[in-house]
C-alpha cells in the first residue's frame, strides 16, 4: 500500500508522496495509471518529496503521463505545505531542489506561498529563437526551467484549446514538445489564460505558464520599460494567480496550495 495526499494549486493536481525515506520507486506506467481520473487517483502530476544535499526537500515531479517534468510552479507551492506538514515544521522560507534548480518559497500570512522562479530565458535548444506562426497564431517562446509558447489572442472563450493544444505541443519546431499558453489581456495587469500542459494536456492552471506569460506581457507592452512593483493577476479557469518581479528581473509568483484529502492504494 503506498499512503498519499491530493493537493491543489487553483485546480492543478498533484498526488503527493512522502518518500523521504527514498524506499518508493514508481514506474512510469503506474504514475499513469495513479493520475487516471476514471481507474486511479486522478492528477495532472506526481511528486514524491525527497531529501536534497543542497535544500530542505526535493521536488521529484512527473507528468501525468509518467514523464519526468524540470519544474512546476504549483506543484512547487503544494510541495512546500506538503513538507511542511510532514515534518511538522513551521517555516516562513523553505528551500526547494527540482530539476531545474533550487527553489526559494516564502509561506505569506494570507495563506499563499511566493515562489522566486528565477529568470525567463529567451534562447534556449528547446524552441527556435525568433517569434513563429504555428497554425495561425503568433507565438513567442521561453524557458522557465521548462519550455513554453505563449500567443496573444481576442477572446479565449472562442478557443478550442482541446484542439489547437496538441498540435502546438507536438509541433516539429519543439524537439522536446512543449506548453502552450493563451492570453487574453483584459487591462494593463490583468489578464485571462488557458493552458496546455506538455505530457498532461488542458489544466485548470500552471505556474511556470503564469511567469512564462509574465515575461511576454513584459516584451510586449509598455510595462517592459520600467520596474514592475506593482503584481498582474493572471486568471486561469482554476482562479488567479499573482506575478512580480524582484531587483534582478527574478519573478516571484504568488498564489495557494491546499489539501483535498488523504489515502492509501
Amino acid at each position: 500500500m503506498i499512503h498519499f495526499f491530493k493537493y491543489h494549486g487553483l485546480g492543478n493536481d498533484f498526488i503527493m508522496i512522502n518518500n523521504l525515506k527514498g524506499d518508493i520507486k514508481l514506474k512510469p506506467e503506474y504514475i499513469k495509471s495513479l493520475c487516471g481520473r476514471h481507474f486511479g487517483i486522478g492528477a495532472d502530476g506526481v511528486i514524491l518529496v525527497e531529501t536534497s544535499k543542497n535544500a530542505d526537500c526535493f521536488m521529484n515531479y512527473y507528468n501525468s503521463d509518467g514523464t519526468e517534468a524540470e519544474m512546476c510552479g504549483n506543484g512547487v507551492r503544494c510541495t512546500a505545505k506538503f513538507f511542511m506538514e510532514q515534518t511538522g515544521t513551521n517555516m516562513k522560507e523553505i528551500s526547494i531542489d527540482t530539476r531545474a534548480g533550487i527553489k526559494k518559497i516564502l509561506c505569506n500570512a494570507d495563506n499563499t506561498y511566493s515562489v522566486n522562479m528565477g529568470n525567463p530565458v529567451f534562447t534556449h535548444h528547446d524552441f527556435p529563437d525568433e517569434a513563429k506562426i504555428i497554425e495561425g497564431f503568433e507565438f513567442k517562446f521561453v524557458s522557465m526551467g521548462n519550455p513554453h509558447a505563449v500567443t496573444q489572442v481576442e477572446n479565449l472563450d472562442n478557443l478550442n484549446i482541446k484542439n489547437i493544444g496538441p498540435k502546438i505541443e507536438n509541433d516539429s519546431n519543439f524537439p522536446n514538445k512543449i506548453n502552450v499558453e493563451f492570453v487574453e489581456k483584459i487591462d494593463n495587469l490583468n489578464y485571462r489564460v488557458k493552458v496546455w500542459e506538455r505530457g498532461c494536456g488542458e489544466t485548470l492552471a500552471c505556474g511556470t505558464g503564469a511567469c512564462a506569460v509574465y515575461s511576454i506581457i513584459k516584451i510586449n507592452s509598455e510595462l517592459g520599460k520600467t520596474s514592475l512593483r506593482n503584481e498582474i493577476a493572471l486568471e486561469f479557469p482554476g482562479g488567479k494567480l499573482y506575478l512580480s518581479e524582484n531587483q534582478s528581473g527574478e519573478i516571484i509568483l504568488r498564489g495557494p496550495a491546499k489539501f483535498v484529502f488523504r489515502g492509501e492504494i
